[in-house]
């Protein structure tokens, strides 16, 4: 399993940077044609905003993966050890609860909807499906780390 785990880290660490490296050209690019040329570029400012979502969005299924997401452990470490497990198992099944029904079923919902109704976006002319498509994919990713993840 640690071998699946640590492939798939490879992969989604690619895709964020492959993300990123997008996004600072295509900022770069909106940012020349603003100011250099007399046409500035019509698409770049929604190119720019769908890829945040996708950046957002996966690299928070990664973080979850690596296990160094925002904690808030003040009051958690004031209890046993015995509690501080159960709470650490209520949390997890929390965060599994919430990527499968709002992320997974919720995101592959909206995914369905906004295809069945041909919605495109207006100035890159893509299905909206695609852009949301990350929301179950990021479900996914959460679900198999926590499912996976290594228990202290």
């Amino acid at each position: 399993m640690k071998a699946i785990r640590a492939t798939i880290d490879k992969i989604v660490e690619r895709v964020l940077i492959l993300i990123l490296s997008v996004m600072v050209i295509n900022v770069l690019w909106q940012v020349f044609t603003r100011f250099f040329t007399s046409t500035p570029s019509s698409f770049t400012d929604e190119l720019a905003r769908y890829l945040m979502i996708w950046l957002g969005i996966l690299g928070a299924a990664y973080v979850a993966g690596k296990n160094e997401h925002v904690a808030i452990d003040f009051f958690a470490k004031k209890f046993s050890e015995k509690r501080q497990k159960n709470i650490a198992r209520f949390i997890t099944l929390s965060v599994i609860g919430f990527a499968f029904f709002g992320m997974l079923v919720g995101g592959s919902r909206l995914v369905y909807i906004t295809a069945k109704l041909e919605q495109f976006s207006p100035s890159l002319k893509i299905p909206l499906a695609v852009v949301y498509g990350i929301i179950p994919i990021s479900g996914l990713l959460i679900i198999f780390y926590k499912l996976t993840q290594n228990k202290n």
